[in-house]
């Protein structure tokens, strides 16, 4: 899939994958892959950006967390950023019922084929 594909829904899958419960950024990606069947692969070049403005938009925020002797940084969901995703997941599914309309139009009434 080309990369330029997310572009304008990185919000969205970022929200969406957090929603569960906090992830690291790596983590993060990862989630993305497995949910898109691979589909999807985000870059730490892509997604670190988005995650800071994510919170400092308040949508997300984080705590720094010890695994082992590694400190990662886990993002969440603020209530915020819940309302946002479901504001994304409405914005989403009446996109792809408006292109999925044009892409694959019905057959006018009367129309035999």
């Amino acid at each position: 899939m080309r990369a330029d594909a997310v572009r304008g829904h990185l919000d969205g899958l970022l929200l969406a994958v957090l929603e569960p419960g906090p992830l690291h950024g790596y983590a993060i990606i990862a989630a993305v892959q497995q949910r898109s069947r691979g589909a999807l692969e985000l870059r730490t070049g892509t997604i670190y950006p988005a995650l800071n403005r994510l919170e400092r938009l308040g949508l997300l925020s984080s705590s720094q967390q010890s695994s082992g002797e590694r400190r990662r940084r886990c993002y969440e969901l603020t209530d915020a950023g819940r309302h946002t995703l479901a504001g994304e997941r409405t914005a989403w599914s009446e996109f792809t019922t408006a292109i999925g309309s044009v892409l694959n139009p019905a057959a006018p009434p009367g129309f035999a084929t």
